[in-house]
C-alpha cells in the first residue's frame, strides 16, 4: 500500500535546440491516500507534467518524490514498473482503448502479463459492474459512446485496486452533462475505495468539488486549497 506522497523541491526541465525549458520547478507538496485533489491552471502551466512525475511515468531532473519515504524512481526499471502496476491507475483525456478488443478485454489488458492472486475475468467483470457497464462487456469501443468509453477506461484503471488514481483531463472530450457523470463516478470511487485522486481539469466548476485544489502557473504551484500563495 502507498499511503503518502511527498514532493521535495521537485523540478523537471527539458533541453531542445539548446534551449532549456522548466516544465515544473520548486514543487513542495504532500499528499495522503484518500484525498481528492484537483489540479488547475492555464495550458502549459505544468499540470500534466506534475501528474506524469507523480505517476512515475517521468522522472524529476531535480529534487525528489517520496512514496511512503522511498524514492521509487531510483530503483530498477522492473521495481518502478511493479510499483506503478500495484499502486497507480491512469485515466486520460483520450480513452486509449484498443479498438479490436471488447470492453471486457480492454479492462483485462493491464493484467495480461501479470500474475495476480485473484481471478482476472471475475475481477474485470466486477469493475465493469462498478462503472455500470456490465451489459457492454462484449462490445467493441466503436460500438460505445464517448462517455461509455471513458467508463471502460476508468474500469481498466481501477482493475488492480490502485492506491492512487491519476486523471488527466478525463472530461475534456465529453459534453458537460457526461463530464459531470464521469466526475461523479471518480468521486464515488474515491469515497468507496479510499484511493487518492489527482484530477487535472480546466473546468472550474468540477475543480471546486474536490477536497483540495492546487493551482499552477508557469510550472509553479501558486496556491494550495485556500488560494494562499505558497511560492
Amino acid at each position: 500500500m502507498s499511503t503518502n506522497i511527498e514532493c521535495i523541491d521537485v523540478g523537471k526541465s527539458y533541453l531542445g535546440d539548446g534551449i532549456k525549458t522548466n516544465a515544473v520547478k520548486n514543487i513542495n507538496l504532500k499528499f495522503t491516500k484518500g484525498e481528492f485533489i484537483s489540479i488547475v491552471g492555464p495550458s502549459g502551466s505544468g499540470k500534466s507534467t506534475l501528474l506524469s512525475l507523480l505517476g512515475t511515468l517521468d522522472f524529476p531532473t531535480s529534487g525528489k518524490i517520496l512514496y511512503d519515504g522511498e524514492e521509487i524512481v531510483k530503483k530498477s526499471k522492473k521495481t518502478i514498473s511493479d510499483f506503478r502496476f500495484e499502486h497507480i491507475g491512469f485515466i486520460f483525456q483520450q480513452f486509449h482503448l484498443l479498438p479490436t478488443l471488447t470492453a471486457l478485454e480492454n479492462v483485462l489488458s493491464p493484467l495480461f502479463a501479470r500474475k495476480v492472486s485473484y481471478n482476472k475475468i471475475e475481477r474485470a467483470k466486477e469493475v465493469l459492474a462498478q462503472v455500470g457497464l456490465s451489459d457492454k462487456a462484449n462490445s467493441l469501443p466503436s460500438q460505445l459512446s464517448g462517455g461509455q468509453q471513458q467508463r471502460i477506461a476508468i474500469a481498466r484503471a481501477i482493475v488492480h485496486k490502485p492506491d492512487w488514481l491519476l486523471a488527466d483531463e478525463p472530461t475534456g472530450n465529453l459534453d458537460s452533462e457526461t463530464g459531470d457523470t464521469i466526475f461523479e463516478l471518480i468521486q464515488q470511487l474515491n469515497q468507496q475505495e479510499g484511493c487518492g485522486v489527482f484530477f487535472v481539469t480546466h473546468d472550474p466548476k468540477l475543480a471546486t468539488k474536490a477536497n483540495r485544489t492546487i493551482t499552477m502557473k508557469d510550472g509553479i504551484v501558486i496556491s494550495d486549497k485556500t488560494g494562499e500563495r505558497i511560492c
